[in-house]
C-alpha cells in the first residue's frame, strides 16, 4: 500500500499551515480533540464524525481459542473492542484512489 502513519505532529503542523495559529495551540487543539475523542469512546459513547466515519465499542463475550503452537484450547476473557466503521462518503473516496476517477465522473457515465 505504501501509505505513511500521520502522527499527532502532523496533524498538529497540519492546523498550524492551514489555522495560522502558533505551532504550541495548534499542537494543544489537537490533543484536545484526541482527548474528547477517546474519552467519549471510553465511556462507551459513539463518535460519528460527519463524511469520516463512527468510532463504537462492541462487548466481546467469553470464548475459546487454539494456541497455534501446541493445539491446546485456552480460554479468551471478556473484553471491549474498539470498531471503526468509515462512512459511505469515506469508503467511496478510498474506492476512486484504486480506480484513479471520482466517483462524480463514474456516476456521470
Amino acid at each position: 500500500m505504501g501509505g505513511k502513519t500521520v502522527t499527532r505532529a502532523d496533524l498538529a503542523e497540519a492546523v498550524f499551515r492551514r489555522l495560522g495559529l502558533s505551532r504550541t495551540e495548534s499542537a494543544a487543539m489537537v490533543e484536545m480533540v484526541l482527548k474528547e475523542i477517546s474519552d467519549a469512546i471510553v465511556s462507551g459513547d459513539t463518535v460519528k464524525l460527519s463524511s469520516f466515519g463512527s468510532f463504537t465499542v462492541r462487548d466481546k463475550g467469553l470464548r475459546v481459542g487454539r494456541n497455534p503452537k501446541t493445539g491446546r484450547e485456552v480460554p479468551i476473557p471478556p473484553r471491549r473492542v474498539t470498531v471503526f466503521k468509515p462512512s459511505n462518503i469515506m469508503k467511496a473516496r478510498i474506492n476512486d484512489g484504486l480506480r484513479g476517477k471520482p466517483a462524480s465522473e463514474e456516476a456521470a457515465e
